[in-house]
This record gives C-alpha cells, structure tokens and sequence, in this order.
C-alpha cells in the first residue's frame, strides 16, 4: 500500500509541474476572457534551438510553470504552422507575447530568457495589465 501511494504522489508532482497549454489560440483567448487573465502565447518553430531550450529549462522551473498556470491562459504556437492572429508577427522565434483576454498585445519579448529574467519579465506584464484596467474603470 506505501509503494502505491509513494508512485501516485510521485506521479503527481511530476505532472503538476507542466504549464497547462490551451490548444489554440482562440481557445486561450476564450479561457483569458472567462477567467479575466492574460493572454501568453508563445510562438517557436519547430527547427529552433532556442525554443528548445526555453522549453527545456525556463518553461519547466517550478515558479514560471504556476505563476503561468495561475495568472495567464497560455498557448503554445508554431510558426508556419498554426493559426494566430496578425498582430502576432513573431519576426523571429522564440517570441513570448502577453495580450489582454480581448487579444491587443501588452508585451512581446523575443528569444531565450533565463528564470529570473522571465519571471521578472511577466511581473512587469502584469503591473501594466493592471494600470490598464484599472485606467479603463476610471474613464
């Protein structure tokens, strides 16, 4: 009985550890909209080194994966691949763009960012995300 509980909570811990990704874009956007979050989508190629190692390393650090799955509908996208909006350009992969649950673009960081330089990245996301709403109620 001890073993099954130890590889069931072992089980868990190792799959509470994954961003929890939407499927597509549209389906972020709904989700962001629903629980009033903000919009991250991540656009990477599928030949990229360095979206492998943000994917690697900085996508799957504790803090980034709740902070992630916590505050922001996120969608994982392939450029060339799959389908996003315009304003999502994506010169040059990886790109992390933050927008509003309504889709206008807060914020886009392009390439491979260490922990502590993404986590600081999405505060900075979330502090103007606020004043933007907050300036919103105001008008």
């Amino acid at each position: 009985m001890r073993i099954f509980l130890f590889i069931a909570m072992f089980t868990l811990s190792i799959f509470a550890n994954e961003i929890e990704w939407e499927d597509s874009f549209a389906e972020a956007k709904a989700k962001a909209q629903k629980e009033d979050k903000i919009i991250y989508a991540l656009i990477t190629s599928e030949t990229c080194r360095w979206c492998r190692k943000l994917e690697s390393t900085t996508l799957e650090e504790e803090k980034v994966v709740e902070n992630v799955n916590t505050k922001y509908a996120a969608v994982a996208l392939t450029r060339g691949k799959d389908t996003y909006p315009p304003c999502l350009k994506a010169p040059m992969v990886p790109m992390s763009y933050f927008l509003t649950p309504e889709g206008r673009v807060l914020y886009s960081v392009p390439g491979y960012w260490s922990k502590d330089d993404y986590l600081s990245m999405m505060e900075d996301v979330e502090r103007k995300y606020k004043k933007q709403k907050s300036a919103q109620k105001d008008d």
